[in-house]
């Protein structure tokens, strides 16, 4: 749908310069995604930049007219442009530091999730702890929660803490237990659950609020660590295509290494970010992070929000439900924060003037979500956000479109659960379920992203999932609920165009016009729907008219 900001008709003719364009690509398949051009598909060939700024946008002989001496002319031969395409949930440092962990997203087994763990116990001093994320239990034979004897068999002497992939459940050894003082007698905190055997004894899974009595007890990275984690994660973002991510829930240590590297110019992407919040009030919060509300244009680090938290994850059971679990009847998940508090810390926030955005999974935390934003009185000026809104009651979706409310949604997270996601939901249930069509249609906004490291980095598989509803073998043929999949001009505006505006630059980048931003994502082909986007690479990817990244 068309953003704020980008509704006026426009032409882009060639800005007057008193110097030629640096940077000119011709010979394209350009999709401007630009309301006023009047269309979404191609619509120029060929783009001049000067300084930051986008100066032409139309046909070749415009561009090739702005260039002098000095101006790098790339001939495109075809190939598509984009404005930058943005991620709008990730965890840019959670990505670093799962760099620097086990990776055990590709373990088919506990075994080889175990077997990982005993490598990397040799060489190291007994006590030091042992950390990976990306085990998923929906991908073993058995299905199960795995125990703590499994590890403890390969790491008697070694903390281990090993996230689930969606980063809502932990599995622990005796020895991380030992450390955090866990025992029978350890009451589940609210907002989480210690999974117990049948005597009661903890399993060594702490799921949701949980996980924070194993957490805390592992040391904090020093200052230049989490600078190396977010520059090794940077590059691998800017490699993917990514002129921006929007950072979800970050500390103030974190948010101090952030500014440091934008102020010596080592951020080579836009961060947008929110701080991690909970029941304490936004003003709490601001003691040591003011929310940034007129930022200057060009600013590589933004923090303008708030992240809250009302359930946990689908995949672990967390997801708060109407209704019981379809596959685990006693069960209807966690609230991390109650609806209570959710409209305590939402109103607070706002008052505050944070831009709120609430992780969301069930389809009672969605409603939770929507009411304490409906109670909190803010309007559609304050783009206030539901995270995934990924199971939603059938009454609840047009209220997205009638509260001003963003859905930030992640198409991969719909190709990755839809192996099991139906029974955890039921046939009825499901049909509101990763509902992209049915959000788009009430008119609401809808922001796309990936929620790295949950899911891989690239926004082209994003864009895949929301476009077919399949997975890289094209399982299901005709794609799983197919009804509720975007065309490719719609998931292109959900990385861009929507991206802008849930971030308040709707104004300057997103699309590509005369006088914008020149964040471009270059392809090495024409971008298509279907299966062909699998096999799309990113050639280059520029920002603020500088060329980060570009493929060898």
């Amino acid at each position: 749908m068309l953003a704020a900001g980008c509704g006026s008709a426009q032409s882009s003719p060639a800005v007057p310069a008193a110097k030629g364009a640096e940077l000119v690509l011709v010979g394209g398949h350009v999709m401007t995604g630009d309301p006023a051009r009047g269309s979404d598909q191609a619509d120029a060939t060929a783009i001049a930049v000067r300084d930051d700024r986008i100066v032409y946008v139309g046909d070749d002989a415009g561009a090739r007219a702005m260039a002098g001496s000095a101006t790098r002319v790339v001939e495109l031969h075809g190939r598509g442009v984009t404005a930058g395409l943005v991620d709008t949930h990730a965890h840019l440092y959670g990505l670093g530091a799962a760099r620097e962990m086990l990776d055990l997203n590709d373990q088919d087994s506990p075994d080889r999730a175990v077997a990982m763990v005993a490598k990397a116990v040799a060489g190291r001093a007994a006590g030091e702890w042992i950390t990976g994320r990306g085990w998923d239990q929906n991908r073993w034979a058995d299905k199960e929660f795995p125990h703590h004897r499994l590890l403890d068999a390969v790491a008697p002497q070694h903390p281990v803490s090993l996230r689930r992939v969606d980063g809502h459940a932990l599995w622990a050894n005796a020895a991380a237990m030992r450390e955090a003082g866990v025992s029978k007698a350890t009451a589940d905190p609210p907002g989480g659950r210690i999974v117990r055997d049948a005597d009661g004894q903890p399993t060594g899974v702490f799921v949701d609020n949980a996980m924070g009595l194993i957490e805390a007890h592992i040391p904090a990275p020093a200052a230049d660590v989490i600078e190396r984690r977010i520059r090794t994660a940077a590059a691998e973002a800017i490699a993917n295509g990514l002129t921006g991510v929007d950072e979800m829930g970050i500390g103030k240590e974190t948010i101090a290494a952030y500014r440091r590297l934008a102020a010596a110019g080592q951020l080579p992407l836009r961060v947008y970010a929110f701080v991690a919040g909970g029941s304490e009030t936004a003003a709490t919060i601001a003691q040591h992070a003011p929310p940034e509300l007129h930022p200057a244009p060009d600013a590589m680090f933004v923090l303008r929000g708030v992240k809250l938290y009302a359930d946990g994850a689908l995949g672990s059971r967390g997801a708060a439900l109407l209704a019981p679990y379809s596959d685990a009847p006693e069960l209807t998940g966690n609230w991390v924060l109650s609806p209570a508090e959710l409209r305590a810390a939402t109103a607070a926030s706002v008052e505050a003037g944070w831009q709120v955005a609430t992780h969301a999974i069930g389809d009672a935390a969605n409603r939770a979500v929507l009411d304490a934003y409906e109670a909190s009185g803010a309007g559609p000026e304050a783009r206030l956000r539901v995270e995934h809104a990924q199971v939603l009651a059938p009454a609840d979706i047009p209220r997205f479109a009638k509260l001003g409310v963003i859905a930030s949604m992640q198409p991969t997270h719909a190709t990755s659960d839809m192996p099991w996601a139906e029974a955890r939901l039921g046939p009825e249930r499901i049909r509101g379920a990763y509902a992209w069509r049915s959000i788009l249609d009430t008119g609401a906004h809808l922001a796309a992203g990936s929620d790295f490291p949950v899911e891989k980095v690239s926004p082209i598989l994003g864009l895949y999932a929301a476009t077919t509803r399949q997975d890289a073998r094209g399982e299901p043929s005709g794609g799983w609920y197919p009804d509720q999949r975007m065309t490719l001009a719609e998931a292109v505006a959900a990385f861009t165009r929507e991206a802008a505006y849930a971030s308040f630059a709707e104004d300057r980048r997103g699309i590509i016009r005369t006088g914008f931003q020149a964040d471009l994502t270059v392809y090495d082909r024409k971008l298509s729907s279907g299966a062909p986007l699998l096999d799309t690479r990113v050639d280059m990817t520029i920002v603020g008219g500088r060329v980060v990244y570009e493929r060898k």
